[in-house]
């Protein structure tokens, strides 16, 4: 059974990993420019120093996620920069009320996705990476028995 939660964990990182490499690379690094102007439209300010900080915050947060290496304080930068990306992206409280009802749902939906993404953060800072993560290695992740024979 062991294994079983070693494998699944592991998985579990590399699919949550996934999401912020992609933004990371496809979405900031490659378009840096164009980036740039959108968040200094929507009032993000410093915006050539903050994305710099953010693609640091995604790309070092990912990979330690991924790899279980200090995994809370990866998880934690991701969850600070979910919360300034919903502020300042998917601020649907702050459209006009003649927005077009698609605009609204899909800023909703946006700012409800990051949200859950910030509880996945929320559950790597209070619960570790478990099993197969290098925060793991040599010994048990917290809160689990040794594996046994059996697992």
């Amino acid at each position: 059974m062991y294994a079983v939660r070693g494998f699944l964990s592991l998985l579990a990182r590399l699919m949550i990993a996934a999401i912020f490499l992609m933004s990371a690379v496809a979405g900031k690094i490659m378009n840096f420019g164009g980036t740039v102007e959108r968040m200094a439209a929507e009032g993000v300010p410093s915006p050539t120093i903050l994305l710099g900080g953010a693609i640091a915050f995604l790309i070092i947060g990912s990979l330690s996620i991924v790899l279980g290496f200090w995994g809370r304080f990866g998880a934690f930068l991701l969850l600070a920069f979910l919360v300034a990306a919903t502020y300042y992206f998917h601020d649907f409280w702050k459209l006009p009320p003649d927005t077009a009802p698609e605009r609204m749902q899909m800023e909703v939906i946006s700012f409800l996705k990051n949200l859950s993404l910030m509880g996945a953060m929320l559950f790597l800072i209070a619960n570790g990476t478990g099993p197969w993560s290098l925060d793991n290695r040599g010994g048990v992740a917290a809160g689990e028995s040794a594996p046994t024979d059996d697992e």
